[in-house]
């Protein structure tokens, strides 16, 4: 159906969901805390000392002599086993569970070392070996505390962003009550409440301002640093902040329905989510298993047959400490956790992992036009008059509109406010299909389109020249007439974001090509792909078919990204290898997209293209880090280099397990340094 003004435009589009997408994994670390660790660890660190202290080998080795008395020879064997019964427990647990799950991996690896290193110290306390050993299952148990504290402790750091969030909202409210306020729990807040935001305190809930007007910091939510201008029916999201004015809210949405909360199921699905490289990750630490256990038994073997025991013990359980993935299981999920982390703080909710890590692949970017590229709303971009008086004209317009509820009429009535006063009107009638008409200062204005002077007969002379430049680039024209006489027109397009430009400017020093898909005429979208340099163009696409245009580009060899604003775009982004919701407002959890901008900003996909990059180069670094770091240690703890003199202790083996952790942790730490917003 035609609008009132009888334009050539395409209708409003209409919304659509898909399903959402679950991802879930296992944490090898399931019930533990990074304070439990770090409480193990000095625990243990303390009850090794002795044991260290006493052992005849560290003796020797630092020339001095510790005391002896009744007794002493037991320190290292009852320190030694409390140490591994105490701090070695979430590792004996680890390795149950993996047993259990059919699925080897880290906590296996190092309980069968240290299980190796007690029954061997064990075993040399009751005179079966000559080994002195207890010194490093005590080391060996402390370090790996320590690893594992380093690990998850830098994890948690990771997901900083995500308890943030839950400490946006503010404890109390102020709620409006009989003309004054009472102070009450936020958790107590009901719909169609209304509260008192004073400046600079946080709003308690999403909800509409009801009175005054604020500058708003949405940073926290969408990534934008300067404040936003609200004002009475404006909508606000629960956490941001009222700089400089009181304003008074209606709450229509609490709890779990709020934009926050929104967010934060974002970020806790995609911190849960699996991505392909850690996939990859876990299938390389079930495969370093095998080979440490096949490494440890030829050690085993080659090391009895020629006749050292004691040393075949010794090799076995460096070998095992050295083949223990801590670095690599640390390798993927502490790069996703922080580009998690990070992209949640530029307003990027990246809902699953795998999205963000395509990213990268992408060779073509399709927009759809309306609220994406542009504004979703008409802006006046040029006015004509027959006697030069633009302002005049533009006056008469908005004088008639007034009274008018039409997106197009809101245009006018705002582009004429800019410019000065709008005269008084009377008697306004609403022609259906044709325009409005109104009178002003004792003459009857008319303002409509085509159908409007044609249905007149009216000569809309000089200003044709004019309209014949709006009409060839696709705008809406609408005439003014006085007592059925053309005085004027008025052009009104959608207006293009100007961050549009920009984005599409950057994708393309990417390497990017950006295309534009929209239901609008083939001469509007070829209008705005010119202004924003595009490269392709899919006009009078049905919102029904935009999926089927995704696919046909994906057929001709392209991985495509779909951004759209989530209103008719879910099946296309569904279809697409990334799907992008921009500016979604409070609708954050658009499920058919991987990614969700929370700003109206498509520069955020020039974000994710960085960020997607740099996530990987820090993937593909770690693990080579990581495996490189087995493959080259194991045979040196094999004692493959003993002939040289080159030999590889199991505290040793542990140090360096652990320095390798620590590269691999400092690595990933370095993507909180990638500038965003860089272009190559």
């Amino acid at each position: 159906m035609r609008t009132h003004h009888d334009t050539d435009e395409a209708p409003p589009a209409t919304s659509d969901r898909d399903a959402p997408h679950e991802h879930q994994g296992r944490a090898k670390h399931e019930g533990h805390s990074p304070e439990m660790f770090l409480d193990l660890f000095w625990w243990s660190l303390a009850l090794s000392i002795p044991v260290i202290y006493f052992s005849d080998m560290v003796q020797e080795w630092f020339g001095y002599t510790a005391p002896t008395f009744p007794g002493s020879e037991w320190i290292a064997p009852i320190l030694g086993t409390v140490i591994f019964v105490y701090g070695g427990t979430p590792f004996l647990k680890g390795s149950t569970q993996e047993i259990q799950d059919r699925q080897p991996g880290m906590m296996l690896l190092i309980g069968m070392a240290i299980s190796v290193a007690f029954v061997a110290s064990a075993a040399t306390t009751f005179g079966w070996f000559d080994l002195e050993f207890w010194w490093e299952l005590a080391g060996l148990i402390t370090i790996m505390l320590l690893g594992h504290w380093m690990e998850m402790h830098s994890i948690g750091r990771a997901r900083g962003a995500l308890a943030a969030l839950a400490e946006l909202l503010p404890d109390e409210a102020e709620l409006v009550v009989d003309g004054g306020t009472e102070t009450v729990p936020t958790t107590e807040l009901a719909v169609d409440d209304v509260v008192l935001v004073r400046p600079g305190g946080r709003v308690p809930a999403d909800g509409v301002i009801v009175d005054g007007a604020a500058e708003i910091d949405e940073s926290m939510v969408t990534g934008e640093s300067r404040p936003v201008a609200k004002t009475a029916d404006d909508h606000v999201v629960a956490g941001t902040v009222a700089t400089d004015s009181a304003i008074r809210v209606r709450v229509d949405a609490v709890g779990d329905d709020t934009t926050l909360a929104g967010i934060e199921r974002l970020v806790a699905q995609a911190q849960a989510s699996r991505s392909r490289a850690q996939v990859l990750a876990d299938r390389a630490a079930a495969v370093l298993f095998y080979v440490a256990v096949a490494s440890a038994a030829v050690t085993v073997l080659v090391w009895s047959l020629i006749g050292q025991v004691d040393q075949a013990v010794v090799r076995t359980v460096a070998v095992l400490v050295i083949a223990c993935p801590h670095a690599l299981g640390l390798a993927i999920p502490l790069v996703i956790s922080i580009s998690t982390s990070r992209a949640a703080s530029h307003g990027i909710l990246v809902k699953d992992r795998l999205a963000l890590e395509t990213m990268r692949t992408v060779d073509i970017v399709l927009f759809d036009k309306t609220g994406t590229l542009t504004k979703g709303a008409h802006t006046v971009t040029g006015v004509a008059a027959v006697d030069g008086d633009e302002t005049r004209v533009l006056g008469l317009a908005a004088a008639v509109e007034t009274d008018s509820e039409h997106p197009l009429a809101r245009a006018i009535v705002k582009a004429a406010e800019e410019r000065g006063s709008i005269p008084a009107a009377s008697g306004f009638t609403s022609m259906s299909g044709r325009g409005v008409e109104a009178d002003v200062d004792g003459t009857r204005v008319a303002v409509g389109g085509p159908a409007l002077i044609s249905e007149r007969d009216v000569d809309t002379g000089t200003v044709d020249e004019a309209t014949a430049d709006w009409k060839q680039r696709g705008a809406a024209v609408l005439y003014v007439l006085t007592e059925d006489e053309a005085v004027g027109a008025l052009a009104l397009e959608d207006e293009i974001r100007d961050e549009s430009r920009q984005a599409v400017d950057r994708l393309h020093q990417l390497g990017v090509r950006v295309a534009m898909i929209t239901g609008d005429a083939r001469q509007v979208a070829e209008a705005v792909a010119e202004d924003l340099g595009i490269d392709e163009v899919l006009a009078e696409v049905l919102p029904e078919d935009k999926h089927s245009e995704v696919a046909a580009l994906q057929e001709r060899g392209n991985r495509v990204a779909m951004v759209g604003d989530g209103v008719n775009d879910a099946p296309a982004l569904a279809q697409a290898d990334v799907g992008i919701a921009i500016g979604a407002g409070t609708d954050v959890a658009i499920e058919s997209a991987g990614i969700v901008l929370a700003s109206d900003d498509p520069q955020g996909v020039v974000a994710v293209r960085r960020l997607s990059q740099a996530g990987y180069r820090k993937m593909i670094q770690n693990l080579a880090w990581a495996a490189g770091y087995n493959v080259l240690a194991i045979p040196l703890a094999a004692g493959a280099l003993a002939w040289a003199g080159v030999v590889l202790p199991p505290a040793a083996a542990a140090v360096l397990m652990s320095a390798s952790t620590v590269i691999v942790a400092a690595n990933a730490q370095l993507l909180r340094r990638v500038d965003l917003a860089a272009t190559s």
